[in-house]
């Protein structure tokens, strides 16, 4: 893809340590921040489990996952950590959250669809971040595609994670850098290797990650660690920065112990304790 530059600072688990907050020794659940993700059409519900189990590795307080009414025994079941906020429609997401002032991250887009009415359930729920940075992945991102008149509401500096195809239909042919900045969002760019490009025009590669990560799940799996590792105070460019990278070192560890053919999405977020561990323990 043509504007992905070869003067990329490449990422260092030392940059990624120099990034990631402490934990205070008397934190509690309301420390660490509370995280919406809306996810999941009906027969998605594992991209709403997914992340929801993700955002939860990342050391977020709370999760709240909007999901359609015929999820919710599914997440109540698969992640009883996570508080479920059932829309009224029973196979879409066709409601937004009106209230958002209980959520320290919102998260928008796996597994989602996008029909007409989550596409304009998406609008009105753009309007009502009024502004406030957020978290689009996957089909937020296709509605987008579709109708790109939203673009127009996505806050600024907020964080986007096409992989190549959903970037194509994004943005056609404008260079990764030069969406960034235009935008002004956080464009992380995923594949082998992932790019983060910013709106000031700097640009990040990872040098991690493996053939084994490219399977279905795997981008739902960063989308909930971003918005728990938001949630908990870090900056919008820390963020993409630290989850791209616990991601990739998660997936490298995953497939160091079960081989790149059988890695499955899980199996990311069970090797996140590992991937931290290496940014905590200088």
């Amino acid at each position: 893809m043509e504007g992905i530059g070869s003067d990329a600072i490449m990422l260092t688990v030392e940059t990624l340590r120099r990034r990631i907050l402490p934990r205070p020794a008397d934190g509690h659940k309301g420390t660490f921040g509370h995280s919406l993700i809306i996810a999941g059409q009906h027969g998605m519900a594992g991209a709403s489990v997914l992340a929801a189990r993700a955002c939860l590795r990342s050391g977020v307080g709370k999760v709240s996952v909007h999901v359609p009414l015929q999820n919710l025994p599914i997440l109540q079941v698969s992640v009883p950590e996570a508080i479920v906020d059932a829309d009224a429609d029973d196979r879409v997401f066709a409601n937004p959250v009106e209230d958002l002032s209980p959520y320290s991250s919102v998260a928008i887009g796996p597994g989602i669809g996008v029909s007409a009415a989550t596409s304009d359930a998406l609008r009105r729920q753009l309007l009502l971040l009024s502004g406030r940075s957020c978290i689009l992945d996957a089909d937020a991102l296709n509605c987008i595609a579709a109708s790109p008149e939203l673009m127009r509401l996505v806050p600024r500096n907020s964080i986007l994670t096409p992989h190549p195809t959903e970037y194509a239909r994004l943005a056609g042919i404008e260079p990764p850098c030069e969406f960034a900045v235009s935008h002004c969002v956080v464009l992380v760019l995923k594949g082998h290797p992932t790019r983060i490009f910013l709106p000031d025009g700097e640009a990040y590669e990872c040098p991690w990650g493996n053939n084994g990560m490219g399977t279905a799940g795997s981008g739902d799996v960063l989308t909930g660690l971003m918005a728990g590792l938001m949630a908990q105070g870090h900056s919008v460019v820390d963020t993409a920065l630290l989850g791209v990278g616990i991601h990739a070192l998660a997936g490298d560890c995953a497939a160091k112990c079960l081989g790149v053919h059988s890695l499955i999405a899980s199996d990311i977020i069970h090797h996140f304790p590992v991937a931290f561990a290496m940014l905590y323990d200088a």
